[in-house]
């Protein structure tokens, strides 16, 4: 028994010894990830939220106190500018009124008979039967009496406009949206003007107040096209235009937002106010370019996968190096396109440069907002844009070559829509392979370090999507 023990523990010393000698030391089997280079199009777009609402929304107040003793409109109803929409209790103002015309007789009273006091003083004094002090007396009479008679006439005036505001008018036609108060509600005016209802001007032409964060507020101007979808209905998208930018920042939990404002057209009624936007506002777009998936970017194979025949893979290995100049020495594709975009770009700022008084203050041009009360009679400041267009950056792929090793190919970025990065090179064309990742025999994914991330990362093949 104890030699069959022995015998057993010796095969297994035995294996174990043929694992580590043989089957360890075996190189590693690789599967690579690849994808293709492609010709397309390509759009980037600045993500945000908002909220949908009117273009001019009105809140329905009054200057007056009292019980609410009619109402003639209610929620979604359509009113014209003009029409009667409420009525507050005026007993308590029509005796004002009464009052104030009542003093006003006994100021008109009092006057007559100052005038005539007057006038019998300077009889008086012209044939000498009365001192002059009499007469002073007698002036001042009439002249304060005058005044106290424009002051009831005033006092007056007040109570009739009091009368008159407690009938409530509708200040723009429009659809009623809410109505705050109800038939026997008392409002009191006296600190601020209650609101009574909300009233917005036209439906079929509505705003989308998005917030956008601080890193994309530099791309965004106006005039781009926006697409967004509401909740309401998601299957559907609905296009409008970025048309202000407001310089007011709005800062949340130490992050500092800017609204953005995106006119939109609502002939179908189906946006209605309070409704959340999932927005994206077109910053770039890039039509029938060279284009490479995004993880064949990031990706950083091994440093015994890369071609060390030249120096170029060798640089790439260490993440270093000048990926514009070649093994060669001289210029490669990505240098020779790195020199034709600075000059497209130094062009392009020319241009803009002789733009920028233009684009930052613009002159006043008559909006919407003018038949409402806001006449915009000042010029409007309009910021600067930073065009993702004129960014570009050096990078590298990787593609496999006839020995089984990977070759780094130089390209310089353009815009990208978070899946697909614009590309120029010479030496890159469509339809070429890219290694996306790479697997080991066991089928795991290769743990690599990526220059441009700075840190470990998954580049390896995981099936479905980029």
């Amino acid at each position: 028994m104890k030699k069959s023990i022995i015998s057993v523990a010796g095969v297994l010393i035995l294996a174990i010894a043929v694992y580590l000698l043989f089957l360890r030391s075996a190189p590693h089997k690789y599967d690579f990830r690849f994808d293709q280079a492609t010709k397309g199009d390509i759009s980037q777009t600045v993500t945000a939220t908002g909220t949908i609402n009117a273009v001019v929304s009105v809140d329905v107040g009054t200057q007056v106190s009292g019980i609410i003793s009619k109402l003639y409109a209610d929620y979604n109803s359509i009113v014209k500018e003009g029409q009667i929409i409420a009525q507050i209790d005026s007993t308590f103002l029509v005796q004002a009124v009464h009052d104030a015309e009542a003093n006003l007789a006994r100021s008109q009273a009092q006057l007559g008979d100052t005038k005539r006091t007057l006038d019998r003083e300077k009889i008086l004094v012209s044939k000498g039967l009365d001192p002059q002090v009499n007469l002073d007396a007698a002036l001042t009479a009439f002249e304060s009496n005058s005044a106290a008679l424009k002051q009831a006439e005033a006092n007056l005036e007040r109570a009739r406009i009091n009368l008159a505001y407690s009938t409530i008018y509708a200040p723009i036609s429009g659809v009623v949206i809410d109505r705050k108060v109800n038939v026997g509600q008392t409002v009191a005016a006296s600190f601020s003007s209650p609101t009574l209802y909300t009233i917005v001007n036209d439906l079929t032409k509505m705003q989308v107040q998005a917030t956008v964060g601080e890193v994309d507020i530099g791309s965004i101007s106006a005039g781009q096209t926006a697409t967004f979808t509401v909740d309401a209905y998601p299957d559907e998208s609905f296009n409008g235009t970025v048309s202000q930018i407001r310089l007011a920042p709005v800062t949340v939990q130490n992050v500092v937002n800017y609204t953005v404002v995106i006119d939109v057209n609502n002939d179908q009624l189906k946006l209605m106010p309070g409704m959340t936007a999932n927005v994206k506002v077109l910053v770039a777009n890039a039509q029938d370019v060279l284009r490479v998936p995004n993880m064949a970017l990031r990706f950083q194979p091994p440093s015994d996968l890369i071609d060390s025949a030249g120096g170029e893979g060798r640089r790439f290995a260490h993440g270093g190096g000048d990926s514009t100049r070649s093994s060669r020495g001289g210029d490669s594709a990505g240098g020779r396109w790195g020199g034709e975009h600075r000059r497209r770009f130094a062009a392009d700022s020319a241009a803009a440069k002789s733009e920028l008084a233009e684009m930052i203050v613009q002159p006043a041009v008559a909006s919407e907002g003018t038949k409402f009360g806001i006449t915009q009679s000042f010029p409007e400041f309009v910021k600067s844009t930073n065009s993702p267009l004129h960014q570009a950056a050096r990078a590298r792929v990787w593609v496999l070559n006839a020995q089984g090793k990977l070759r780094a190919v130089p390209v310089m970025t353009g815009i990208t829509d978070g899946r697909y990065t614009e590309v120029t090179s010479m030496a890159l064309k469509p339809g070429d392979q890219l290694v996306l990742g790479i697997i080991n025999s066991s089928g795991n994914a290769v743990q690599t370090r990526s220059p441009l991330t700075g840190g470990q990362g998954r580049m390896g093949g995981f099936p479905g999507g980029h």
